[in-house]
């Protein structure tokens, strides 16, 4: 398998610490809010590697970490706890926020078809393991106390940039308007391991350390947790583009400064969804896009997960719904292709062998997820019997994941059951009509329960009736 290295810049052939096992992990969500669509195209594209990972025989083991803990918008001590600001949001405390939402992102990952990881691990279980760390780094050199935080001496390290092309000119204080002076600092690139004073004194969770009462740092986390859970050396550590600078920049920093030697050999991390104009889409940008809004305007959310493997995960990949549009179709189209296959003949294990090769081939080429659907369109158009086409396809949909072989026939059903609710809400229409003049609203507010047991609102408006999925 062969793999783009953010840390060498370039693409090679992967080996693992171990033979024959991927010891992976991912960055998760920051639980405060629902899960962008931007931000789900990263984990869309991180579950085909490791179903890409799978599929080429390795035995995968992947981590994930879930912050429950508050972290700030900037390292400089700036900006606003998101855990606390979604808190205060929705009056509740940071604990029951971050239940809330991790449900809803694992939720998404149930949509989309995004296998869970083999450990799900939120940071608010590790404050043990965290303080070990920082006691370590401290013990070693790495880590010194000021202003009664605990700091990680980026001085200590032969070389701090190792995954970007910063320079430290780049991040002079006064040059980028989100990095203010920390007056803490030894050095304007260390960062905060554990805050004790902090500028949130409402900080809602806190915990005893020998520094005293405070909380973690947001990079000390995936640290702590990724060495818990796989050992001192891990295979590939995932993330989107916007992790690449501070976080694992500092992950590297302080995690082969406390075991002291290299940790993560393989840096694997995917570009945005922009708008059409250009520009990343977030939470703060426009509309904000979730898996629930697309489901509301009508879209399978796996017509989201297709629209996402039409691009490399290196690229950015730009939003419309005209393009969703397309992709929606072109799905649907695909489903009924496949759909139509019948189950006669018998498996041509000759062709079988080598459309399978090419898919394995195109999709351990660095994911190239593109060249990997024009092998299974060429097995539609091959002169093959449908049955080997159906188990190919059914071999594919093992990392695709787009329901190729049932997603039809799920299609047909949603298209009858859609039809029968639009008979029941015609007929309550009509049963509102006659009412009108019977002054007796007893068999539409029957219909009304009905669909409603059945998932559907019912509005009666100026415009006329309304309706929308619960």
């Amino acid at each position: 398998m062969r793999l783009y290295n953010t840390s060498s810049r370039l693409v090679e052939e992967f080996r693992p610490h171990e033979e024959g096992k991927a010891k992976v992990y991912t960055c998760g969500p920051t639980v405060y809010h629902f899960a962008h669509i931007g931000n789900l195209r990263s984990y869309i594209c991180e579950d085909v590697l490791v179903k890409t990972l799978a599929y080429a025989g390795y035995e995968v083991k992947r981590v994930m970490n879930i912050t429950d803990v508050g972290h700030l918008s900037s390292d400089a001590d700036t900006g606003e706890d998101k855990m606390l600001k979604g808190a205060k949001r929705e009056h509740k405390s940071v604990l029951e926020i971050a239940d809330y939402y991790t449900k809803a992102f694992f939720e998404d990952f149930g949509k989309l078809h995004i296998r869970m990881p083999d450990v799900v691990e939120p940071a608010t279980h590790c404050i043990p393991e965290f303080i070990h760390m920082i006691e370590t780094l401290l013990e070693k050199g790495y880590a010194y106390q000021a202003g009664e935080n605990v700091y990680f001496d980026t001085s200590k390290l032969k070389k701090y940039y190792t995954l970007s092309n910063h320079n430290e000119d780049e991040l002079r204080v006064g040059v980028r308007e989100d990095v203010d002076e920390d007056t803490n600092k030894r050095n304007k690139t260390d960062f905060v391991l554990w805050f004790t004073k902090s500028k949130f004194d409402d900080q809602e969770l806190k915990w005893e350390s020998p520094w005293g009462r405070g909380y973690p740092g947001w990079h000390i986390e995936c640290s702590s947790i990724g060495i818990k859970h796989l050992g001192e050396y891990m295979d590939i550590h995932c993330g989107g583009v916007d992790n690449i600078f501070p976080h694992h920049t500092n992950e590297i920093a302080q995690s082969e400064a406390f075991l002291g030697h290299p940790w993560c050999k393989y840096w694997f991390h995917v570009h945005h969804l922009v708008e059409e104009k250009g520009g990343k889409m977030s939470k703060s940008s426009g509309e904000f896009l979730t898996v629930s809004v697309l489901q509301e305007k009508g879209y399978d959310p796996l017509a989201y997960r297709f629209f996402c493997l039409q691009s490399h995960y290196r690229k950015p990949l730009e939003f419309s719904y005209a393009v969703l549009d397309q992709m929606s179709a072109s799905y649907k189209k695909l489903l009924k292709r496949i759909g139509e296959l019948s189950e006669d003949g018998t498996v041509d294990e000759a062709a079988y062998a080598e459309y399978r090769t090419r898919f394995t081939e195109a999709l351990t080429d660095d994911l190239n997820t593109s060249m990997a659907f024009t092998v299974l369109y060429d097995v539609l158009k091959a002169d093959i019997s449908d049955t080997t086409k159906r188990k190919l396809v059914e071999s594919f949909d093992e990392v695709l994941s787009l329901d190729l072989l049932k997603g039809y026939q799920k299609a047909e059903e949603a298209q009858s059951v859609d039809a029968e609710l639009e008979a029941w809400i015609n007929e309550r229409i009509e049963a509102r009509k006659a009412a009108k003049k019977a002054k007796d609203f007893a068999q539409a507010d029957a219909i009304r329960e009905e669909l409603k047991e059945r998932g559907i609102a019912i509005e009666d408006t100026r415009e006329g009736t309304k309706w929308k999925k619960i």
